[in-house]
């Protein structure tokens, strides 16, 4: 079986299969994979033609295909056999509750480390690091609000947002930039869930709404810091606030933070490879029912990247 997931970003493409090899030919450059090495294909180009004889032959194969629609999964194509494969969401569906509280608990401690090494890197002489730092090794019930509360006044301070900067889905400055990479950020994290068969509808900690994906929310928790810290580069290059826009040049900037570098369990890989890396070792942990396979995204370092 294979664990590769195939991403298909250029603007426009042709998608193939003959003689099981997958082949994308891009603007006449032409690259193929055997479909029998592929997981999942996710496809964010913007225009992108699929060839019948692919979709038959991937689902011969197992392999799932997710369809985005501004890179957030607009459609699933799943093989018959996969689409009424129940383990996995039995697995999820039930989870014991003190399971859920340790799975939870590794989520949360490792983006307080990573809002910590973030706030190590803008401020490291900022009067809130001692507060993050403890919090950091803290065990308390109240460590995510606490340390978010501190992380947010840094994080204001160092980008000079002013005085008023208030942390808010609804509120403004430059939270609307934050909000849209964050929609970036969710956007990935659905595409590798639905990529490795997780459902995005039962969480460990958000509760389930109607169309939400609490599961992904409680999973990209980790890595927005990296959302953070892309937007603080913004700013910093951006001082003016009438520039703390969505604009095109500044998602065509967000959306980049995907492909990122960064370090996991020894690894050098992209971003999203890691996100797909951490997801992996989620779904074990549900299928094993174990805590400590589970591995969230943590910072190693004080750098971080561009």
């Amino acid at each position: 079986m294979s664990y590769h997931i195939v991403s298909i970003d250029a603007p426009s493409c042709s998608l193939s299969c003959r003689n099981g090899q997958m082949t994308c030919n891009a603007d006449g450059v032409v690259k193929s994979i055997p479909i029998e090495d592929v997981a999942a294909v996710v496809i964010t180009s913007f225009s992108a033609s699929i060839h019948s004889k692919l979709l038959v032959e991937a689902a011969k194969n197992g392999v799932g295909m997710v369809l985005c629609e501004e890179f957030k999964p607009a459609c699933l194509v799943l093989p018959a056999n996969r689409a009424t494969d129940t383990l996995l969401t039995r697995a999820q569906v039930e989870l014991p509750p003190k399971l859920k509280e340790r799975l939870w608990k590794k989520t949360i401690d490792a983006k307080v480390h990573n809002q910590t090494s973030l706030g190590r890197h803008l401020s490291p002489k900022d009067d809130a690091m001692e507060v993050l730092e403890r919090y950091s090794r803290s065990r308390q019930a109240d460590k995510e609000s606490s340390a978010a509360r501190a992380f947010w006044g840094l994080y204001s301070r160092a980008l000079d947002l002013g005085e008023s900067f208030k942390r808010g889905r609804h509120e403004g400055g430059a939270n609307a930039l934050l909000n849209y990479g964050y929609a970036v950020l969710l956007s990935t994290v659905l595409q590798k869930c639905f990529a490795i068969g997780i459902d995005p509808t039962f969480g460990i900690f958000h509760k389930t709404r109607e169309k939400a994906t609490p599961l992904a929310y409680d999973l990209m928790e980790p890595f927005r810091p990296c959302v953070d810290w892309r937007v603080a580069q913004w700013v910093f290059d951006h001082p003016n606030e009438h520039e703390w826009i969505v604009s095109k040049d500044f998602r065509r900037w967000v959306t980049g933070f995907p492909l990122v570098e960064t370090e996991h369990l020894g690894l050098r890989l992209e971003l999203r490879g890691c996100i797909e890396g951490v997801l992996r070792s989620f779904r074990k942990a549900l299928l094993e029912q174990k805590s400590g396979v589970y591995k969230p995204w943590i910072q190693g370092n004080s750098k971080w990247a561009g």
